[in-house]
């Protein structure tokens, strides 16, 4: 496409998903070289946009492929599973978890057909949507299942401030796991496999000749084993191995000076072994700023980092930052979808 068109999911309908969908949709209607549509139930939109005070149109579109109406109307591609009948803010609800699913299947579907460049996920609640009856943990377990992907990973992209034009990429060996069960996971087969996952993505999102650091798990890497031995037993062999493949990769850095190298330009990439190894560092540093993609699709995904908020659902009170961002990024990576398409299009996050 030469305009990218974007498929912006609204999340759970009674989080604030509805909300940053309107903020950020009415921020960037009328601009040129996009059109961002929302995907879901149409009268939650105009509540979420109510709920933002926002002075915009509403328009609903049967076709991807409509025009942009230009600065004061956002457009939505309506579900229809909930109609006017909304469920009250902040509350979890099995009618909601089917809302927030339909829009994923819409979304993802238009993205397959080559309707839309991308998907742009809102936050959804799993235990909406396990009420509804889905069995997954949440949207990279559902993308995956949709788009026949047997493997994906997570790509957080953290906008550096101090450095305009360098974003660095934290990825990870484990997901949503214990700790004890994440360090359980911790091999070199599985990290030299992360390595190889990280710098394909690296490629195809844009960086030719990626740099990446393998981040260390125990403090100072170890100390030479008076701390922990998985850097000795794991992380340098599966180093060494990667680099053995032609990648560049450094490591094992301790993590507590790694994702400092990362941001002042040394590595494009780090690799985290476990969630909040990388999670903490990413959203201190910018919180609003850290956007999601999954990669391994075969159809680009960019996705705020954040929940549902519904403590604050329905309160005028939501930050789109992250949301804004995460459409951003959409943006700037929808030349790679070819790249996307013939790396992913054939079973996952394989180097």
């Amino acid at each position: 496409m030469t305009r990218p068109v974007l498929a912006v999911t609204l999340g759970d309908p009674v989080g604030i998903g509805p909300e940053i969908t309107a903020r950020t949709l009415a921020e960037v209607a009328g601009e040129d070289g996009h059109h961002g549509i929302a995907v879901g139930d149409a009268e939650a939109l105009r509540r979420g946009a109510a709920a933002a005070g926002l002075d915009v149109r509403v328009r609903e579109v049967t076709s991807f492929a409509t025009e942009p109406a230009g600065p004061g109307t956002i457009d939505v591609f309506d579900t229809g599973v909930l109609g006017s009948d909304l469920p009250a803010w902040g509350t979890v609800d099995a009618r909601a978890g089917r809302a927030a699913v339909a829009a994923i299947e819409t979304a993802t579907r238009a993205a397959l057909a080559g309707e839309v460049s991308g998907i742009v996920t809102g936050p959804i609640n799993k235990e909406a949507i396990w009420q509804a009856g889905s069995k997954h943990l949440g949207h990279t377990e559902m993308l995956g299942e949709l788009t026949g992907v047997t493997r994906q990973n997570t790509m957080f992209v953290v906008r550096n401030t101090a450095k305009p034009g360098h974003h660095l990429r934290i990825f990870f060996t484990t997901r949503h796991v214990s700790l004890r069960t994440a360090l359980d996971q911790i091999t070199r087969e599985r990290v030299l496999a992360a390595i190889r996952e990280a710098a394909t993505a690296l490629r195809v999102f844009g960086t030719p000749s990626p740099r990446l650091a393998v981040a260390a798990i125990n403090p100072h890497g170890g100390e030479n084993g008076a701390f922990g031995d998985e850097e000795i037993v794991h992380l340098a062999p599966a180093c060494e191995d990667a680099r053995a493949e032609g990648i560049d990769v450094t490591g094992p850095v301790p993590a507590d000076s790694v994702f400092h190298q990362g941001l002042t330009g040394r590595f494009d990439g780090v690799l985290s072994h476990f969630h909040d190894q990388g999670h903490i560092p990413a959203k201190t540093y910018d919180f609003n700023g850290t956007i999601s993609v999954t990669v391994g699709l075969p159809v680009l995904r960019t996705s705020v980092d954040h929940g549902t908020a519904f403590d604050i659902a329905g309160s005028g009170k939501a930050d789109h930052g992250t949301m804004l961002s995460a459409y951003r990024a959409a943006v700037d990576y929808s030349p790679s979808v070819p790249a996307i398409r013939e790396t992913y299009g054939t079973g996952g996050a394989t180097a």
